[in-house]
């Protein structure tokens, strides 16, 4: 489309960081505000899956990203005590979308706000209403300024501001689960990939994420809770002490408490993800558990696919709903398979462990590599 006005970017985490190189890219004009005072990604590490750089290296940002990051070259299911259950092969389940790359969110961070760079930013700054006519959006910010833009692109998360004064409704529900985040010095040449260790009703994932470090992240199906820092590493170690090798090493070589981000899982399905000329993209649209992994690629390729429809697609409302219907299919996909998976880990261990070990290279391809075609 010949380029609508303004658009206003809500958020400047991986969705809202992507979709500004993306537009920016695209020519279109747009500014960013993220609610922090500081950029400060905090979970750790992620893994970019094969179908995110894709993503990544269409905005310019997919070497910066191989540069910082670990290959993953497998995909490893074991028992708590270390016993393989299943090991796939990553390269060859891909194959040239390109290669799974363990990194600190940090890293991610830098390379992703080089690549939107051109793109205006304020920190501290957030959505607090707006208003739309069939004109644009006027919007106004925690800052007391107030603007019109053609399109605002709700990018803020699971707490999003922008979900709640456009569409309203219902927020996110509690999956079940918490999850202790967390990076420690450890390198082993065991760690080629991505580990689950598998107890029954938790695990203990292993990540690396280069420069000899790893990510380590440990989920427990039990009621939502608060845990305080002060005491939380040597909780941590208590928690995952019938855990044996690598996870122990790992949890040994933790240096304190503060470095351990701990929260709940929580999904988010929505029947809508836009109202006129506002649209959400990444967690603020379709956040799900983290058992396909997929989280921060869905929301890299949202942002990609609504920067390319808007390019493409004459008319800021019929861009957004061709948007939604690209995506739509692919996310559901992503989230009946993570529940899939969700399901298949909270089987009893007996069962679990025999489905893994017949069946569980096979599973693993089956659920990525309709995700292997272009978004």
């Amino acid at each position: 489309m010949s380029h609508p006005g303004r658009i206003l970017i809500a958020g400047g985490g991986i969705a809202g960081l992507t979709v500004a190189a993306a537009l920016h890219r695209h020519g279109f004009d747009a500014e960013l505000v993220e609610r922090g005072a500081a950029w400060d990604p905090g979970g750790a590490g992620i893994a970019v899956q094969p179908n995110g750089l894709r993503v990544l290296r269409e905005i310019g940002a997919g070497a910066a990203v191989e540069r910082a990051g670990a290959v993953l070259h497998r995909w490893l299911f074991r028992d708590r005590h270390g016993d393989v259950l299943c090991d796939a092969d990553l390269d060859a389940l891909w194959g040239d979308v390109g290669p799974m790359i363990g990194i600190e969110r940090a890293r991610l961070h830098e390379a992703l706000r080089s690549a939107a760079a051109g793109v205006p930013c304020r920190l501290g700054t957030w959505v607090t209403s707006l208003s739309q006519d069939e004109r644009g959006v006027s919007v106004r910010l925690s800052d007391g300024t107030a603007a019109e833009y053609a399109l605002v692109v709700g990018a803020d998360g699971l707490g999003s501001p922008v979900r709640q004064a456009a569409l309203g409704g219902a927020g996110p529900v509690y999956g079940g689960q918490m999850v202790w985040r967390s990076l420690a010095p450890l390198r082993a040449r065991e760690l080629n990939g991505v580990q689950f260790w598998l107890a029954d009703g938790s695990f203990f994932g292993l990540c690396p994420v280069g420069d000899g470090r790893t990510y380590g992240f440990g989920n427990v199906a039990e009621p939502r809770a608060h845990d305080a820092v002060p005491g939380r590493r040597e909780r941590l170690r208590r928690r995952f002490a019938g855990f044996g090798g690598l996870v122990r090493d790992y949890l040994d070589a933790l240096e304190g408490d503060e470095q351990i981000h701990c929260g709940p899982i929580e999904w988010l399905e929505l029947p809508r993800w836009h109202a006129g000329r506002v649209v959400l993209i990444g967690d603020a649209a379709h956040a799900s558990s983290p058992m396909m992994g997929q989280g921060g690629s869905m929301a890299m390729e949202d942002a990609w696919v609504l920067a390319e429809t808007l390019r493409s697609t004459d008319g800021v409302e019929v861009a957004l709903d061709r948007f939604v219907a690209r995506r739509r299919p692919r996310v559901d996909w992503v989230q009946r398979q993570s529940r899939a998976v969700g399901e298949m880990l909270g089987r009893p261990p007996e069962a679990r462990d025999q489905v893994l070990r017949e069946r569980g290279a096979a599973l693993l391809r089956d659920r990525f590599r309709p995700l292997a075609t272009p978004p």
